[in-house]
């Protein structure tokens, strides 16, 4: 299963593309996290300490390996380089294994002029693509508000696109400009969770917005994420079993392909 979460920053996609990582790796499959986000919060969600995210140089900034799989020098422009460049080994080499959890952080790419053809971009367009069309093992992509780094070939193998919402305009502004971007590349499952719900207002507020996306789930606000999250710990730290179903449920309903309207 291949899933990419996307919505506003500071919805809580991180948190929920760590708790579906999670309680895959706790049921034994082989799992995956990309953090796509410049704004990384993912290694956080999934428990790696301050001093272990410290450590953590994202493929973006990992000079040498872009010179070696690129032949081209980094922040040099009017280069000749590959444009399919040898990715399939990274994931294995550069990952942190946490909580059962693969955990490879892109970074951002510095981008110049009106776009970015640079070495970077190339490499970890490729290495996204192999990773959601090779290799085997379940993927969880936290994304950016948007569809970045993904193509239209790389999307037909995206199982499901997750938009997190929250109960605001400016969240689903965004989710709005999510799903038109995604539309565009060909990406047609679109699933909708909303987190931080307050009550049956917020939820009518969010379905409202989306009738004709079913709902994968309602995640309440939650102060246990929140001092978790205070704590350093994991998402799934001290979660109680009300929230922990909330979740399950979640990723039992990906799972089974089946949605909650």
């Amino acid at each position: 299963m291949k899933i990419a979460i996307s919505g506003k920053g500071g919805v809580g996609k991180s948190t929920v593309a760590a708790a579906l990582a999670l309680i895959m790796a706790q049921r034994g499959q082989k799992v995956l996290a990309i953090d796509a986000d410049p704004d990384s919060n993912l290694a956080a969600c999934l428990g790696v300490s301050a001093e272990q995210q410290k450590l953590i140089v994202p493929i973006s900034r990992q000079v040498d390996l872009i010179e070696q799989r690129t032949g081209a020098k980094v922040k040099q422009y009017g280069q000749i380089f590959k444009l399919n460049p040898e990715v399939s080994d990274i994931a294995d080499q550069y990952a942190l294994l946490h909580n059962g959890v693969a955990l490879l952080v892109l970074g951002a790419v510095e981008k110049g002029g009106g776009g970015c053809a640079c070495p970077e971009s190339v490499l970890i367009r490729a290495l996204v693509s192999d990773l959601i069309l090779v290799k085997s093992e379940a993927l969880v992509m936290d994304m950016e508000a948007g569809v970045e780094h993904l193509g239209r070939g790389t999307a037909k193998g995206v199982d499901t696109l997750i938009v997190v919402l929250e109960p605001g305009q400016r969240s689903i502004e965004t989710g709005q400009r999510i799903v038109r971007m995604a539309q565009e590349i060909g990406l047609k499952n679109i699933r909708f969770v909303g987190n931080k719900i307050t009550g049956a207002d917020d939820e009518a507020f969010i379905r409202n917005a989306f009738p004709e996306h079913p709902l994968l789930g309602i995640i309440p606000y939650s102060e246990e994420i929140r001092m978790s999250d205070r704590a350093g710990r994991s998402v799934l730290d001290n979660l109680g079993a009300e929230m922990r179903k909330r979740f399950v449920s979640v990723l039992e309903q990906l799972q089974r392909g089946i949605t909650v309207s």
